[in-house]
């Protein structure tokens, strides 16, 4: 028995971000007032500055933007720019930096506000947009500084490319792009590792999630034994149940795309429930998916995925030199950073299953 699904499906939230430890002591403070001294005197801009825009205010965004202020260098400049909902407008209560004063404590964080949206400083060498109305917003934006934009999905990123081309490929701007998921290929190497006498993959997609279905296909023929794919399309939610029920006997596992049915709560149930009753195990992309049921997933969190995004600013300011032959934005899928496994799913289904650590190991060595 399926559950009913929403015609419209609605968004997962992310888990509560955890707080920012402060990072700034004596030591450091007076480090940042020397190099701020040095860098003055040679006529530089005191350290690299950080303009992050934010249009919403999920925990999984906030637990990103924590993370990002948390590990930004003393002495550097760390500005938050908040959108409201939609993005319409910037918005109207800054909340102006510390004064740096002879505390070096505060010094150390000189720089850290939030304000409206406006053009960055001059001595502003990168811009990071925190998920997909932030993204929309910074790619019209003014300025030549180096773009990051973090925390989208696949399908987030398909939208923007086709909506904004130009923007995206402009001759005097690098644009970077973090995708909040996996790539497909880490994916699947995590269903190679726990099931390896096994290759055929059940997926329900929707007609939206027409990249990823094509991003997966690509990865299961280069996989290391090859994946047969079955695909069955929903349309719509009430399509659900008749994919599934074509799908399951095809299949040796089940896999939720991060689409509109991932998203899905009531869906994404659905699936596991086809799964369950066939003794299938199913995977994902979420932490979610596996407390509710399904047996693996590889994930990284908004604080990992928060530091990759700054080794993609590092990578897209680098570029920037030399942005007159830009060939569009520089893509990265999420480095999935642990495994997680439910082990009362595994012993459902009779499997001994290796370590989530091992298994994380195992994704990882091929780096």
């Amino acid at each position: 028995m399926f559950l009913a699904v929403p015609h419209i499906f609605a968004l997962f939230r992310g888990r509560p971000g955890r707080p920012a430890k402060p990072r700034a002591g004596v030591r450091r403070g007076a480090l940042a007032l020397l190099a701020a001294a040095a860098a003055s005197a040679t006529g530089l801009a005191a350290a690299s500055s950080l303009t992050v825009l934010m249009g919403d205010d999920i925990p999984a965004s906030s637990e990103f933007v924590q993370q990002l202020r948390a590990d930004q260098e003393p002495g550097s400049r760390f500005e938050l720019v908040r959108l409201p909902a939609g993005g319409a407008a910037p918005s109207s209560e800054p909340q102006l930096a510390p004064d740096a004063g002879t505390d070096p404590d505060r010094a150390a964080n000189a720089g850290v506000r939030t304000r409206g949206l406006r053009a960055a400083p001059a001595d502003a060498p990168l811009t990071m947009a925190v998920g997909p109305a932030a993204a929309r917003a910074a790619v019209e934006r003014p300025g030549q500084e180096p773009l990051v934009l973090a925390m989208l999905s696949r399908l987030d990123y398909e939208t923007l490319k086709a909506a904004s081309p130009a923007a995206l490929r402009r001759s005097d701007r690098r644009v970077g792009v973090l995708l909040r998921d996996p790539a497909m290929t880490d994916q699947l190497a995590l269903m190679s590792a726990v099931l390896p006498q096994k290759h055929r993959v059940g997926v329900v997609a929707t007609p939206e999630s027409e990249p990823l279905v094509r991003e997966l296909q690509r990865a299961a023929q280069v996989a290391n034994p090859a994946w047969d794919v079955r695909i069955e399309y929903a349309p719509d939610a009430r399509s659900l149940a008749a994919a599934l029920r074509i799908v399951v006997p095809q299949s040796d596992a089940l896999m939720v795309l991060p689409d509109l049915i991932g998203d899905n709560q009531a869906a994404t149930l659905s699936v596991l429930r086809a799964g369950a009753g066939a003794g299938l195990p199913v995977f994902g992309t979420s932490e979610g998916l596996v407390r509710s049921g399904g047996l693996a997933a590889a994930v990284s969190t908004p604080s990992q995925l928060a530091q990759q995004a700054r080794l993609l600013g590092q990578k897209v300011a680098a570029a920037n030199a030399n942005a007159s032959s830009n060939n569009g934005p520089l893509v990265e899928a999420a480095t999935p950073a642990s495994v997680r496994v439910n082990a009362t799913v595994a012993r459902g289904l009779g499997l001994r299953l290796p370590e989530e650590r091992e298994l994380t190991e195992r994704l990882a060595a091929p780096r």
